[in-house]
């Protein structure tokens, strides 16, 4: 960049900020002491849950699920119940009967009814609803034809009273409960979503649910209060309302945050300022972390050369010094794993196999399998993605030491996405997060037939394939979880079908004021505000 185009871009930025810093300013004069405020990089564009798959901040925190997931520990959750007080399920594990609390209030004043619940599936199923996630309920009886449009309602749910809910699946469905405390299963009131038709989950006035805060006013692209809601059944929140600002650019955020003006700085958004902030004398006693449940890998598509070959595979896997990558792209701020399912996930296999940085050994099966002298090959990359980018020339430069030239493709995500669906995507490094607390959301969501070829790894194993569909129906958790790992080796190890990098740390800096700010149980940046206090006096 020349001299003069540089200038005007420092210009472009300064402006920015004082924008952002001035409104932001503004908005806190009319405020409440006792909101917390808050930052997003984008504006969520609906707080429908059935309608995104990746934002999530707004349903967290205004809707609520029948099953929740509950951080015990870091790195540690569980299932507890939500508004179903309790459940019982069937001796064939077929048939779940969920019995709602009593007096639950939605923000429109009416009671939580088993009739909203069953509204609430149906919605999700029904094609008009064009939602995104009717996968979680596709294994209830009857949703199949009520997604193709062949039934009016469906058949696998229904209101036994008006606080009894009885859900009947097609077969038995092991992770059906964690799939139930996905935001996407988030409860709403029937007369209030029916009213407000394509107003829901956007116009504060007609989006209604049960959690402990309520919206109150949408300013697009620019900021979203939501308020607490009183009649909330778990209690009040004890803060009066949350405000989410939009600032699309991380470094004005964090200028925001150290001038006040924000009380939550998401380290996720710049990793390069974690050396600062724990350098700080000022924040670093203030920096609140928990492990991500997800992971960073890389995929090898097994219908093009040479990843069809399994020692190419492991000479993969051996040539890339994944602890540097970790230290100095992460600063060391994650865990190295060796599995698909990544600590934090229920069935996770902390003394599973290791995968060892070993080039001279890459070299040798890189011979083996007839490429003495390397190989050319791409790396898909997502244009917008500097972290990632960072990754795969770190990556592209180990690899040269054994021999093999990688050329990183630049691509929009849109046209990753197409490649990746039709099974042609060669090589590309993603990161994955648990939408639910279950194996099935890994190993099942990657290699079960259909969806490896959907995510380009067209890994074949037809005993895998029957193991996975079996784990599905087991009851007993233990032996569910200990053939997922059986699973688990055979792909990473013997077969070599799967990179895994780290398990990344979630990092938040938070104001002095802030009190009792938990990380979310799988680490991401969306999460539940309930339970967060602030010390007005700071």
């Amino acid at each position: 960049m020349s001299y003069c185009k540089k200038m005007i871009a420092v210009a472009i930025v300064l402006c920015f900020s004082f924008v952002f810093m001035t409104g932001c300013s503004l908005m806190n004069k009319s405020t409440s002491k006792n909101t917390l405020r808050v930052a997003a990089i984008n504006d969520p564009g609906t707080a429908d849950a059935q309608l995104t798959t990746e934002e999530y901040n707004l349903p967290l925190n205004i809707f609520e699920r029948l099953v929740e997931i509950k951080t015990s520990a870091p790195g540690v959750s569980e299932m507890v119940p939500g508004l179903a007080e309790k459940w019982d399920i069937s001796p064939d594990g077929k048939v779940y009967t969920f019995h709602l609390r009593k007096g639950v209030k939605f923000h429109n004043g009416e009671e939580l009814t088993a009739d909203d619940v069953v509204y609430t599936v149906d919605r999700m199923l029904n094609p008009k609803t064009k939602a995104l996630n009717s996968d979680f309920f596709d294994m209830i009886a009857g949703a199949k034809e009520r997604m193709d449009g062949k039934a009016d309602t469906t058949a696998g749910i229904k209101a036994v009273d008006k606080y009894t809910v009885e859900i009947t699946l097609v077969q038995p469905f092991a992770p059906f409960l964690a799939n139930l405390a996905t935001p996407a299963a988030s409860i709403y009131n029937r007369k209030a979503t029916e009213a407000a038709g394509t107003q829901f989950g956007f116009d504060p006035e007609k989006t209604v649910g049960t959690g402990p805060f309520k919206l109150k006013e949408w300013k697009v692209n620019d900021h979203i209060t939501m308020v607490a809601f009183d009649q909330y059944w778990g209690g009040k929140a004890a803060l009066d309302g949350i405000i989410v600002k939009i600032v699309p650019d991380a470094d004005t955020q964090k200028m925001l945050f150290e001038t006040g003006e924000l009380d939550v700085f998401n380290c996720d958004l710049a990793r390069t300022q974690i050396p600062y902030f724990e350098g700080s004398d000022k924040w670093k006693n203030h920096i609140v972390k928990g492990p991500r449940v997800g992971l960073y890998y890389y995929s090898m598509n097994q219908n093009i050369k040479p990843f069809d070959d399994v020692r190419v595979r492991k000479a993969l896997q051996m040539a890339i010094n994944r602890q540097e990558l970790l230290d100095k792209l992460l600063f060391g701020k994650g865990k190295l794993v060796n599995t698909i399912m990544p600590p934090g996930l229920l069935g996770y296999n902390p003394n599973a196999p290791q995968i060892p940085y070993d080039p001279q050994k890459a070299k040798q099966l890189l011979t083996e399998a007839g490429y003495p002298n390397g190989f050319s090959m791409e790396i898909a990359h997502v244009a917008d993605r500097p972290e990632a980018l960072r990754v795969n020339e770190a990556v592209q430069a180990m690899l040269k030491e054994v021999g093999i030239t990688v050329e990183i493709k630049q691509m929009d995500r849109a046209s990753l996405l197409s490649i990746r669906k039709q099974g042609q995507l060669p090589m590309y490094m993603d990161i994955w997060s648990a939408d639910f607390n279950d194996p099935d959301n890994f190993i099942y969501t990657f290699f079960a037939p259909r969806n490896s070829i959907a995510r380009s790894y067209n890994y074949k194993n037809e005993t895998v394939a029957a193991q996975l569909e079996q784990a599905r129906k087991m009851t007993n958790p233990e032996e569910r979880y200990k053939l997922y790992q059986e699973v688990e080796t055979q792909i990473v190890i013997n077969d070599a079908a799967w990179l895994p990098l780290f398990s990344p740390e979630h990092l938040f800096v938070v104001q002095p004021r802030v009190k009792n700010f938990k990380v979310a149980w799988n680490g991401w940046g969306d999460m539940p505000y309930y339970g967060i206090s602030l010390d007005e006096s700071k």
